[in-house]
């Protein structure tokens, strides 16, 4: 039987930790609890208390909040001061088959980011600082408003994308930017992999400032432009010059909704029982990548980041397809999100680390959590 542990405070948590006898699984609103390799731990440390905006300075374009506290508090407490997360955090409740939204704490640990990383970048660089807990009991405040971080760590890039192997984080601080007035996508149709990432490759070297870009095979090639209504309109009559073929516009509902859907990755919700991968590579290699894992196993795929971010839901093989992705790119990594538990239980989630890199992030691990109370296995499967 699993024990369940909520502390309710800093010194709670601290107190916990420092006594603790047996490593924990960390969860804040468990929505991604299948995220990452699974993690043998007998008891949960819920980080569900800490919750609530804890200061947000819309005219200084930063908010701090606890780290279970809800995406959905989040964006509506931005949207009513016409601002974002600009990183575009995805929701993947439905391609996880959890409830919707998730927290700030569970974006931030996963490194999750969405269309718009291509021009305003990923998760890491939009976090200021948090505090936590670390692996001894001590407490920790890296980040906007101290000094420095005296370990000599970038400590907010290690602990995004983190997946809580490093610390209980109980507050976060983010940058937030201004919301777009409006927003079109240009929309192509007819193309095929390679064309589409040549095109997008164009557009996202074009100065008309793409926001975001992906190709949907068989549906379409879509190139987002957004900003205050006449610099848009101005923007895409340009782009559409440049690109000279056929295409078509989506207003800024039609827009809103299909980055949604291409940010949650809808187009792979009805495939219920294939293993789902998401793979980084060169943008210019996307094509050459996916036709390859394709030759070699029953994949259905489409391409955010301009053709560097594939995705990928694999269909009956006994690995989720590991062998074929992992073995289609020499400059890349693959992330398996879903798969059947047999699938997980060999399979790692996370690309495997050269000698050196792995050595490096032992020590780091080491560093903040020193008897692997958090999240034992998660990143390394053992």
């Amino acid at each position: 039987m699993t024990r369940m542990l909520s502390p309710s405070s800093v010194d709670e948590l601290a107190e916990i930790v420092a006594s603790a006898g047996a490593p924990f699984r960390l969860q804040g609103l468990g929505t991604k609890a299948t995220l990452g390799n699974p993690v043998a731990a007998a008891q949960v440390l819920s980080l569900r208390h800490f919750a609530g905006i804890e200061i947000y300075e819309p005219e200084e374009l930063i908010l701090e909040a606890g780290a279970a506290t809800p995406m959905e508090q989040i964006e509506k407490a931005l949207a009513q001061k016409s601002q974002m997360l600009a990183f575009e955090p995805p929701d993947y409740a439905s391609l996880l088959g959890g409830p919707s939204g998730g927290s700030l704490g569970g974006v931030v640990a996963a490194g999750l980011s969405g269309p718009r990383r291509i021009r305003a970048g990923a998760a890491r660089d939009h976090v200021l600082g948090f505090s936590g807990v670390t692996g001894t009991g001590e407490r920790i405040r890296a980040g906007a408003r101290v000094v420095k971080n005296v370990t000599g760590y970038d400590l907010t890039k290690l602990a995004t994308g983190s997946h809580g192997s490093l610390l209980a984080m109980t507050s976060i601080i983010v940058k937030v930017l201004p919301r777009p007035e409006t927003q079109e996508t240009i929309v192509l149709q007819g193309l095929d992999d390679e064309t589409a990432v040549q095109v997008m490759a164009d557009a996202m070297q074009a100065p008309a400032d793409v926001s975001a870009a992906a190709h949907v095979p068989g549906e379409g090639t879509y190139l987002r432009l957004d900003g205050i209504a006449p610099s848009v309109v101005s923007r895409r009559d340009q782009l559409l010059k440049r690109l000279a073929r056929d295409a078509g516009v989506m207003g800024e509902a039609d827009s809103a909704r299909l980055w949604t859907g291409v940010r949650d990755v809808k187009p792979l919700w009805r495939m219920k029982d294939a293993a789902i991968w998401r793979v980084s590579v060169t943008p210019t290699q996307g094509a050459a990548v996916a036709a390859r894992i394709r030759q070699q196993c029953d994949a259905v795929h489409y391409f955010d980041w301009a053709g560097g971010l594939i995705w990928l839901a694999v269909s009956g093989a006994d690995d989720g397809g590991e062998g074929a992705i992992r073995g289609a790119y020499t400059a890349g990594h693959a992330t398996l999100l879903r798969a059947p538990a047999t699938v997980r239980a060999r399979v790692s989630a996370f690309e495997p680390q050269p000698a050196a890199l792995a050595a490096l992030s032992k020590r780091v691990k080491q560093s903040f959590d020193p008897r692997n109370l958090f999240n034992p296995g998660i990143m390394v499967k053992g």
